[in-house]
């Protein structure tokens, strides 16, 4: 999609960069210079689904942003601390500043956005550091365990669940600007060693160029491209146990992983580097998801693939319904014919908003889909690809496509496949622009089995519906052979903070009532730690209480409700019983 002039009327999309010291710098999502609305179709959906007019256009709900970021909140860290900070990482990068403190208060959910809008400034660090090696966050974890000064992490920013967010003060370490190094590559072993505050443009641009670097045999993929990729950090997607858009072919992040090193209250951690043992429970699935909880990730190894876009093997197909593309996909994944990489299902909903997204509703596709019955909120758009050597990718297309043709899925061209994959990185700026006229997007995701998948997709959309004119989508975009992620998105018009947070908690509450997962790859964080006990039992939640205990019996590391540790039991939210 591009940001063609409308025909009809066209709001005033902002389209200038907000300045670097501003508000909106901070709220807005990615590249300051790339902007990205609604094309006219999908414009005029929005409209009518809201019940808006060319009037409700004409002007910005509410600040947009672009002033200088000040506010009076004063840092309360002692200057002793500040003079020992320096002599680990040196004046430069030891800032007190009102830019650089709010820059890590918050993350990337709505509720973040929400209140930097309406500058609501809360929850700040005092004092916010930028280590650039691993024996520099040793010395600031010991020394802050030493002086009782609780310690956060701010890798990429893009966590949608309050996990960056630093409820108690004290220091945020911000892995972006130095702490992004290659510590070693391994072409033997096919792996990489990097530090937590690499991004994944950088990851990837560094594997891509294993020759030229580090004098490999071949090219390399990392293979992890969640839809925060371009903004998200490599240690963000272990601390979360975060996923790909590719994950049904190279794994979550958890089958990427080899080893990790952490800097915890208790010293420091190594994991096991081996691909596979038996030495008891593992250490490297422990410290995987704790989210900052028992201590900060420093380096970690990763599994890397061969790079093989040219052999991959585009497909998209559309279902009559929802239920023959399920049942259509869970044959494909339980076929023991190989996984494809990208593997996606919308539902009637997103189908039809996906349809005017990516240009298919202007297409020649368009009468084609009638003349095949594929009716308007009926019919599921299927897409992905095949890719790894040549004769598998080869393979698992044609598995794929016999299986769809099977449940009545027609082929259509690899248009909206290129279009899709054209636009997973930018879609997340529709957001921004969509905000500035007051109406909200936002996430929930879960992880379900294939014999619950339909309940789990009833119930909870069910549940975002009871909300009036409001667009709910759903996807299946991780699958496995006993079951898939459901993604949520809804759109509606919203504004006022405590709606959203009462709407958000609904929808966690069916989530955990359907007797899904609280969440497939976005992590737990802040947000949703009061469901977190609920949904995985009492007794199985004291071994991971036991856990942080150890590590942080102090609780500095990430406190103020990661993962629900140190909440109320008030607060808890338990609607279903082990």
């Amino acid at each position: 999609m591009s940001n063609k002039p409308y025909k009809g009327f066209s709001p005033q999309w902002i389209d200038r960069s907000a300045p670097s010291n501003s508000f909106r710098s901070i709220f807005r999502w990615g590249d300051p210079d790339y902007f990205k609305w609604p094309k006219e179709t999908l414009f005029k959906t929005l409209k009518e689904k809201f019940h808006l007019t060319d009037e409700d256009f004409k002007k910005y709900d509410g600040d947009i942003g672009f002033g200088e970021v000040a506010y009076n909140v004063k840092s309360k860290i002692e200057t002793r601390h500040l003079a020992f900070f320096k002599t680990i990482v040196g004046d430069k990068y030891v800032r007190t500043d009102d830019y650089s403190r709010l820059s890590v208060a918050y993350g990337k959910t709505m509720f973040d956005v929400l209140r930097i809008r309406q500058k609501i400034i809360e929850n700040l660090p005092d004092v916010v550091l930028y280590p650039d090696n691993r024996a520099q966050i040793e010395a600031i974890v010991a020394y802050c365990v030493a002086e009782k000064l609780p310690l956060y992490v701010y890798g990429g920013g893009s966590s949608v669940t309050r996990g960056v967010e630093c409820m108690k003060g004290g220091v945020s370490l911000d892995m972006r600007l130095r702490f992004n190094k290659v510590i070693k590559f391994n072409d033997i072993d096919q792996t990489i060693t990097v530090e937590a505050g690499m991004s994944g443009p950088q990851l990837e641009k560094i594997l891509n160029e294993a020759p030229e670097r580090f004098n490999a045999k071949r090219r390399y993929t990392c293979g992890h491209f969640p839809q925060s990729f371009e903004f998200s950090s490599v240690g963000g997607w272990v601390v979360t146990r975060g996923a790909g858009q590719n994950s049904t072919y190279y794994g979550k992040i958890e089958d990427l992983v080899l080893d990790q090193k952490y800097a915890t209250p208790r010293g420091t951690i190594f994991t096991s580097p081996y691909p596979r043992e038996a030495t008891g429970p593992s250490l490297n699935q422990i410290m995987m998801g704790s989210e900052g909880a028992f201590g900060v990730l420093t380096e970690v190894t990763l599994r890397v693939f061969h790079l093989t876009k040219q052999n991959r093997r585009q497909f998209s197909y559309m279902f009559k319904t929802w239920v023959d593309g399920m049942n259509a996909t869970r044959e494909m994944m339980q076929s023991e014919a190989g996984f494809a990489s990208v593997f996606r299902l919308s539902d009637e909903e997103e189908t039809d908003v996906m349809l005017k997204l990516y240009n298919v509703d202007e297409s020649p596709l368009a009468p084609l889909l009638a003349l095949w019955g594929m009716k308007p909120m009926k019919r599921c758009l299927f897409l992905g690809w095949s890719e790894g050597e040549r004769g598998y990718a080869r393979n698992v297309a044609r598995v794929i496509r016999k299986i769809a043709h099977k449940y009545g899925g027609h082929s259509l061209t690899r248009i909206v496949t290129d279009s899709w994959e054209h636009g997973r990185f930018t879609d997340p700026y529709l957001r921004d622009s969509m905000q500035d006229f007051g109406i909200l997007t936002d996430t929930l995701e879960c992880s379900v089995l294939w014999s619950n998948m339909e309940s789990v997709h009833q119930s909870v959309r069910a549940c975002c519906h009871s909300r009036k004119d409001t667009i709910v989508t759903t996807h299946l975009s991780h699958a496995y052979p006993q079951g898939a992620n459901l993604y949520f998105i809804f759109i509606t018009k919203m504004n006022n903070i405590d709606d959203y947070l009462n709407y958000h908690s609904l929808i966690l509450d069916a989530i955990q009532a359907s007797g899904a997962s609280m969440s497939h790859h976005h992590g737990i964080g802040k947000m949703f730690g009061p469901w977190l006990e609920g949904s995985i039992g009492k007794n199985e939640y004291a071994v991971l209480k036991a856990l942080k205990t150890h590590f942080d019996p102090d609780n500095l590391m990430n406190p103020g409700g990661t993962l629900g540790f140190d909440i109320s039991e008030e607060k808890k939210r338990c609607l279903k019983s082990k």
